[in-house]
């Protein structure tokens, strides 16, 4: 019995979120002296850990991107969908264009924040609840991480700087603490939609 493309890419959007919580774990077990609170998580992409961050990054987006693909002709995610593509893109441009190449990097890594918490608030109008609503505030969570984040570094002038100073926009977080308010709802949010999909029924 074959599988819908909806069920396709709800296994997909799974395995891209598992590899890179796993692999996120990994790089910074692989990093002497990293610290969760106070490095960036795109350090893990330029230090020892290199390339198992920068390969479940890019893995991340490719997974992603290919999931989006399947999801192409399903009428009612279409918006969800293109929030989801852009995220994918950014993504695959983290992985390839590290934290030394600033500007790049910032702008892709911002991208795959911004869409991947956009696509979860854009799902609370077209899924079931209970999980439009978790989706809902999973996206607030990450847009409203990433506006604090993004006043710290400019308040803190790491805007221009490839050290992370504190801020008070942190609440104490630390901006790679910080980071992970972003990362992590998203990551809950697309792990939770792609198993709502591998339940999808036509029609």
């Amino acid at each position: 019995m074959g599988y819908s493309r909806e069920k396709l890419a709800g296994v997909l959007f799974f395995a891209a979120v598992t590899q890179s919580i796993l692999g996120l774990n990994l790089a910074e077990a692989l990093y002497p002296g990293f610290s969760v609170s106070d490095n960036y998580v795109s350090d893990l992409g330029i230090g020892p850990s290199s390339a198992v961050f920068n390969s479940c990054v890019f893995l991340l987006g490719l997974l992603s991107l290919i999931g989006t693909f399947l999801l192409r002709r399903t009428p009612n995610l279409r918006t969800v969908n293109t929030l989801l593509f852009l995220m994918a893109i950014g993504a695959l441009g983290a992985g390839v264009f590290t934290k030394d190449y600033t500007l790049p990097h910032g702008a892709f890594s911002s991208a795959a924040f911004f869409f991947g918490g956009l696509s979860a608030i854009a799902s609370a109008k077209v899924l079931d609840r209970p999980f439009s609503l978790i989706g809902l505030v999973l996206g607030v969570m990450t847009l409203g991480a990433l506006g604090l984040f993004s006043s710290g570094m400019i308040a803190s002038g790491s805007l221009t700087s490839t050290i992370a100073y504190d801020s008070k926009f942190y609440l104490g977080l630390g901006p790679g603490g910080m980071e992970r308010m972003i990362i992590y709802p998203a990551f809950v949010w697309l792990a939770g939609f792609g198993g709502y999909l591998t339940t999808w029924r036509e029609g």
